[in-house]
């Protein structure tokens, strides 16, 4: 699975009434991650509830989030008029009637709006009512190309659709025949037409719109840490002396031991407004290609076992139809070619691709706690590793379907679960690593650096490493509980798995005589039920028996209860290892309120005397 740049903001499904809920709900199972918003008081069991669709409306528009609405036109019109200023900045808006019958793309039709429009229709069984003019009568739109083409001239987009949808004859100049999801169309093409469209890899051309087919392939060999500016400018003034536009490059290319080279990857990344994939090839693949080479090496063979790395990486990517134009042209450290294939280069069916691992924290297990970073970091992978427990938790949030590849993992397998991920991430995959809670707190993102850091394989070499945060424990306990986390805290696990009881008992105690507020993870086990004991005995013995403390067991979870309690009433039965604990400071409260007790930790440096005034120091 190719990884790209570009950020997929999930769907957002308003629904005013529980009837519209059934169609809301399929349109869910076609679309992973997305989430269905109900107005409260008339829609029940809504991912999101709103009170105002009118602001509601306006917030996800503004944020780009896709719109799909099961209600009537009108009151969309109504509700996003105001806002409606450009086609280039619309964000797509569909409609839905209740039952699904027709789909209609009310914004952004080519900007997603026609494909989702398509897409929900086809699997509810409605009808997608196309209305752009150029997606409904000629079957394409130049705002919206084809996998594998650009447009470099748009400002006689306008001039030239216009002209095809009043029938009027229009040059086409493609005299490789690329553009056949244009010859296909009954359109009238002919070389007496005025206005002009050219099919063209190279800069200068002279009609009114110039389509670049990516058809392009630039091999690329460097020394180690070349830097990203020497690889970019070598590459561009290649081009540009070769006169080929940047906008026909599918992709780079490399020898395999170049994937993690830096200014290799900035290149990847940094291609103007877009993606450059970079795809890479082992040494036996380049080899293959000697036959072909303009400049072969003995030496660049004794370094790297192939007799060429800028060529022949070009060459691979374009098969064996397709032919060296550019021969290695060099820097200082780097050397460039250019390949050409006689179709379209699809970048992610040659060669292996950059991996990426994301370590994802989905929160402690309610919906609203697994941000929307979290979300489309999951729907965006192409597998899923992590705790068996954890992978069901994702599904049972709706934030993916179960046809995405699972790699499920028992308690105690975390450094498997890792070695998999990054395996996995070093054949080019997205792959995603679960966490409840934060990845980074008890969780699987330092893990993953420890084992970087200490087998360093050559295959996770390349692969990219992100890092989704996500609601703790602790702070999902706390915001349960009132505000204990209110001054200095510190957290503690209390499992010697990993970290010996020695070690824990001095955490303990420094953090029981300095006065932290105390948040304690993994208290207790079945086989472990001593620890919260001697634990709560070195606290105590430094807190005041009224000391305030919070035991969360299922926080955000079915099931979940929430007690608040003071240390001398503290009852180690009543926690496992599916609790966290917080333990306040000195100053720490239980105080009632409206909704009932609630404790908090003063936030400042104050003393409460006996009367309970505040004195500022």
């Amino acid at each position: 699975m190719e990884i790209s740049s570009e950020k997929k903001l999930l769907p957002a499904i308003v629904v005013l009434r529980d009837s519209s809920k059934e169609t809301a709900y399929k349109v869910k199972q076609i679309l992973p991650g997305s989430e269905v918003h109900g107005l409260k008081e008339r829609v029940t069991g809504a991912d999101i509830e709103f009170c105002d669709l009118s602001k509601h409306l306006e917030k996800l528009f503004f944020a780009k989030m896709p719109i799909i609405a099961l209600f009537a036109t009108g009151i969309v019109i109504r509700c996003l008029a105001p806002f409606i200023s450009s086609k280039q900045h619309e964000s797509p808006v569909i409609v839905l009637s209740e039952g699904g019958a027709h789909v209609i793309p009310l914004l952004g039709g080519h900007h997603g709006a026609n494909r989702l429009a398509k897409l929900v229709a086809s699997e509810v069984g409605g009808i997608a009512i196309i209305t752009t003019a150029s997606d409904s009568k000629l079957g394409f739109s130049f705002d919206s190309l084809p996998e594998g083409w650009r447009l470099e001239s748009p400002l006689k987009v306008k001039k030239v659709t216009a002209a095809l949808l009043a029938g009027e004859a229009v040059c086409l100049n493609d005299p490789k025949g690329l553009a056949n999801w244009l010859t296909s169309t009954p359109l009238n093409f002919s070389d007496r037409g005025c206005l002009k469209i050219g099919v063209s890899e190279h800069i200068g051309s002279r009609e009114d719109i110039i389509l670049h087919p990516q058809t392009l392939a630039i091999g690329i060999g460097c020394e180690r840490n070349t830097s990203y500016e020497e690889i970019k400018a070598l590459v561009l003034r290649t081009l540009r002396e070769s006169r080929f536009s940047p906008l026909s490059v599918a992709c780079i290319a490399s020898i395999d031991i170049k994937i993690d080279e830096l200014g290799l990857k900035k290149m990847s990344k940094d291609w103007g407004d877009s993606y450059l994939p970079l795809r890479v090839f082992d040494a036996e693949a380049l080899e293959k290609q000697t036959p072909r080479l303009a400049t072969p090496s003995e030496e660049v063979f004794r370094v790297t076992g192939c007799h060429g790395v800028a060529e022949a990486a070009a060459l691979a990517c374009v098969g064996e139809t397709g032919q060296l134009v550019v021969s290695k042209k060099k820097s200082k450290r780097a050397t460039c070619a250019i390949a050409q294939s006689d179709k379209i280069i699809i970048p992610n069916k040659i060669g292996r691709g950059l991996g990426k691992l994301t370590i994802i924290g989905i929160g402690p297990g309610a919906k609203n706690w697994c941000t929307p970073a979290a979300r489309e970091a999951v729907v965006a992978a192409s597998d899923l590793v992590g705790y068996r427990a954890y992978l069901d938790l994702v599904v049972s949030l709706g934030v993916t379907s179960t046809e995405k590849a699972r790699h499920d993992f028992e308690l105690g397998q975390e450094e498997e679960r890792v070695c998999k991920a990054l395996d996995l991430a070093a054949d080019g995959r997205d792959v995603a690593l679960i966490s409840s809670g934060d990845s980074g707190i008890f969780g699987m993102a330092s893990l993953t650096f420890e084992i970087l850091d200490r087998q360093a394989h050559e295959r996770w070499r390349g692969v990219e490493i992100n890092i989704e945060p996500g609601v703790s424990a602790m702070n999902a306990a706390a915001a349960r509980a009132g505000a204990p986390l209110g001054h200095d805290f510190c957290a503690i696990s209390l499992s010697d798995l990993m970290t010996p009881w020695s070690v824990i008992e001095k955490r303990l105690q420094a953090a029981a005589t300095t006065d932290f507020v105390i948040a304690i993870y993994n208290p207790a086990a079945k086989k472990r039920r001593d620890g919260i004991i001697k634990a709560m005995k070195i606290i105590s013995a430094e807190r005041p028996s009224e000391c305030p403390v919070v035991i969360a067991k299922n926080i955000g979870r079915e099931g979940e209860v929430v007690d608040l309690t003071v240390i001398k009433e503290f009852d180690p039965n009543m926690v496992d290892m599916l609790t966290v604990i917080l333990i306040g400071n000195k100053e720490s409260r239980l105080i009632d309120t409206a909704d009932g007790t609630r404790m908090y930790t003063p936030r400042g440096y104050s003393v409460i005397d006996q009367n309970n005034k505040k004195e500022k120091l």
